[in-house]
């Protein structure tokens, strides 16, 4: 809901999808041929600038959504530096650590391309770009219903919890405890009841198997497209530069 709701805030908003698809494409693929950090370093920057500076996303709405893929990331780093010695005893080893410190790299410029993208489009907007790009109907209609349930969840979780505390739910440790195990064991019901409700809407509207959204016109779109280019050909650029 976070990631949505950036979007919609973002003065990119009423950029072309496909603009800034390419965009982040482009950092995707500069961030693969890049090799040295200087050159990960200028595409990282490039990327998250564009995203603060240029769509105006909200720093701490950027560092919220990017906190857990870097904490998986580190986790992941951390493992690969445990490995088998020459007696087979598990230890800390430092061989892997140039192949740590790119990989790390790598990702983030990555993490910034897709952060970029998502903290700046709304899934409407997603789905009208998949469509046009001949993404298979049931993987967009699946994408829909996750994307419906996310707020089917957070509104059952919130209408209990309040329910709970007007209640006086967690006015001490113990109550919460409870509490929290009759949420957790209410909140599948609700949540069921829920979907099914959803379904009947659809079935009620002649629901056909495909989800249809009214289309967006981006006047500027030719535009947009070309600076989208120029900036991706810039880390291109940049990339390539760091092969020669």
């Amino acid at each position: 809901m976070l990631i949505e709701s950036s979007a919609y805030a973002s003065r990119w908003r009423d950029v072309a999808p496909a603009a800034k698809a390419l965009f982040a494409l482009a950092g995707f693929v500069a961030a693969w041929l890049a090799r040295s950090p200087v050159a990960y370093a200028l595409l990282t920057a490039m990327l998250v600038l564009a995203a603060l500076l240029g769509a105006r996303v909200q720093l701490r709405n950027y560092v919220a959504v990017a906190v857990p893929p870097l904490g998986f990331l580190l986790l992941s780093c951390l493992t690969m530096l445990f490995g088998p010695d020459a007696n087979g005893h598990w230890n800390v080893t430092t061989t892997m650590l140039p192949t740590i410190e790119h990989l790390a790299l790598r990702s983030f410029a990555m993490l910034a391309a897709m952060l970029g993208l998502v903290l700046t489009t709304p899934l409407p907007d997603l789905l009208a770009l998949l469509r046009k790009l001949r993404t298979p109907e049931l993987l967009l209609d699946l994408m829909v219903l996750c994307y419906r349930m996310l707020f089917v969840m957070r509104q059952a979780w919130d209408e209990s919890i309040t329910a709970q505390t007007a209640r006086l739910g967690y006015g001490s440790w113990r109550q919460a405890w409870r509490s929290t195990g009759l949420l957790a064991g209410q909140m599948a019901v609700q949540v069921w009841q829920r979907a099914a409700a959803l379904q009947t809407a659809a079935d009620a509207r002649v629901y056909q198997g495909t989800l249809r959204f009214l289309p967006t016109a981006y006047p500027q779109a030719g535009r947009q497209m070309a600076s989208a280019a120029l900036a991706g050909a810039l880390m291109l650029a940049i990339a390539l530069g760091d092969r020669l």
